[in-house]
């Protein structure tokens, strides 16, 4: 008995569809956390600090990412409906329309605005890292050397897919996301081994000190950057071996990357998992937001002149400028 499908790759279509499905789902999360970090950002904070003067920048962040996003999800699925309906009967079929994407306009856009929406994020990656080193040379340069060789072999894929190379064939598109999770994990072990840092010398000179603060921030910077990793490391690993398990990761990953940055902008902004009291018998309370510097020598100043104070308080802020400690009976 014949059969009247036709002969195709059925696993390559089914996983470009699936792929699409997993990123409208992605895409959903995007926007309700999108919506509630705006919401979140406009609100007064309720426990102050440099958080409000950068609320505005952070909002910025959000829309531009979202409205890169947006855009590149919209031409995704416009994509999808031309490979089985518009161009339905184009020679070769659906599985030809997948495998030469990037001769159609649309999905250049797409993966240009996942570039750029990519870069923004890793961009608040490099400034956090940045502020909590203090802005240390040695942190800076290797780091900022990685950012733009990201960045380079960003161009070299978008200009190999205008020369009408097969996505999936572009080695530069894999060294591109090497890159990109190597610039991850290196911010997550810079970031919480500061911190772990910072919580030892405290116990040095608080014996009774609270480090549950610390340890809440470096078990936030951890998760968020594991969900991301996880999901990029399986993208990868599939890309180098050409397998079809990479349409099912391609057309979210972005969105997982934009999901992972914006549930530590909510909880910094609604005042969660990032205030702690310190020690009771002292009644000090420290407070850490994305907006704030904290030095070697800050911290050990405000450290010994409130270990001397009854009623004293420090407020520490997780990416901003500076160390600001408030004192009662202090000017």
């Amino acid at each position: 008995m014949s059969s009247d499908t036709p002969l195709t790759d059925l696993w390559l279509e089914r996983s470009r569809l699936d792929g699409m499905m997993l990123g409208a789902v992605s895409y959903g999360g995007f926007f309700i956390l999108t919506v509630q970090a705006a919401i979140a950002l406009m609100q007064r904070p309720r426990h102050g600090g440099k958080i409000a003067d950068h609320r505005f920048s952070l909002l910025a962040y959000v829309l531009i990412t979202f409205v890169l996003g947006t855009i590149g999800f919209a031409a995704n699925a416009k994509y999808t409906q031309m490979i089985w309906i518009d161009l339905r009967d184009a020679p070769g079929g659906p599985a030809t329309l997948i495998e030469e994407e990037m001769n159609y306009s649309i999905n250049v856009v797409a993966i240009s605005c996942y570039f750029v929406m990519e870069w923004f994020m890793q961009a608040l990656l490099l400034h956090r890292c940045f502020v909590i080193w203090n802005w240390a040379r040695y942190v800076m340069v290797p780091m900022i050397t990685l950012y733009i060789a990201m960045i380079a072999m960003a161009i070299l894929v978008l200009v190999e897919s205008g020369a009408g190379a097969i996505f999936y064939n572009i080695n530069t598109e894999l060294a591109y996301l090497s890159l990109e999770v190597g610039l991850t994990v290196t911010y997550s072990v810079l970031v919480t081994s500061r911190l772990l840092s910072m919580r030892g010398r405290m116990k040095q000179i608080m014996q009774e000190y609270d480090s549950s603060t610390y340890d809440t921030i470096a078990l936030m910077v951890v998760e968020s950057a594991m969900v991301y990793i996880v999901y990029a490391i399986v993208f990868i690993v599939s890309f180098g071996m050409h397998s079809n398990v990479s349409n099912l990761c391609f057309l979210s990953i972005s969105h997982v990357q934009g999901i992972a940055q914006l549930l530590i902008i909510i909880r910094v902004a609604r005042g969660r998992a990032i205030t702690s009291e310190h020690t009771r018998a002292m009644a000090a309370c420290t407070t850490m937001a994305f907006s704030a510097t904290v030095s070697d020598e800050t911290e050990e100043t405000n450290v010994e002149r409130t270990a001397g104070s009854h009623e004293g308080g420090v407020q520490l802020y997780f990416g901003s400028e500076k160390v600001a400690e408030t004192e009662e009976g202090t000017a």
